[in-house]
């Protein structure tokens, strides 16, 4: 088993920028994907980035330009630093974490929420 705690979230004006983190409880096995969904009142979550153990990122159109996810292996921590945001941008922000043991196992964390507005 593994946590996941995000943190970083707030409220913010358009424009402007926000870190999300998720910090794992241990450390985590050699290969894995760690990614950022999100899910706004009335929408489906949706993917918002992910990076792998191997340092591959893949973002969803939205975001392109304006988010970066990266992970510190030795904090067992991923980061999705979020520059010029917008009003559509609001939503609880979530982590997963999916992990190869034999299988992959899948792990969600809490949520952190994003308000953008003036």
């Amino acid at each position: 088993q593994v946590q996941l705690v995000e943190s970083g979230g707030g409220l913010v004006q358009p424009g402007g920028s926000l870190r999300l983190s998720c910090a794992a409880s241990r450390s985590i096995f050699s290969i894995y994907t760690m990614a950022w969904y999100r899910q706004a009142p009335g929408k489906q979550r949706e993917l918002v980035a992910s990076i792998t153990s191997g340092g591959n990122t893949n973002y969803a159109d939205s975001v392109k330009g304006r988010f970066t996810i990266s992970r510190d292996n030795a904090k067992n921590t991923a980061y999705l630093q979020m520059n010029s945001l917008k009003p559509e941008d609001t939503a609880v922000y979530l982590c997963k974490l999916d992990e190869l043991r034999g299988i992959y196992y899948s792990y969600w964390g809490q949520g952190t929420q994003v308000t953008v507005s003036s």
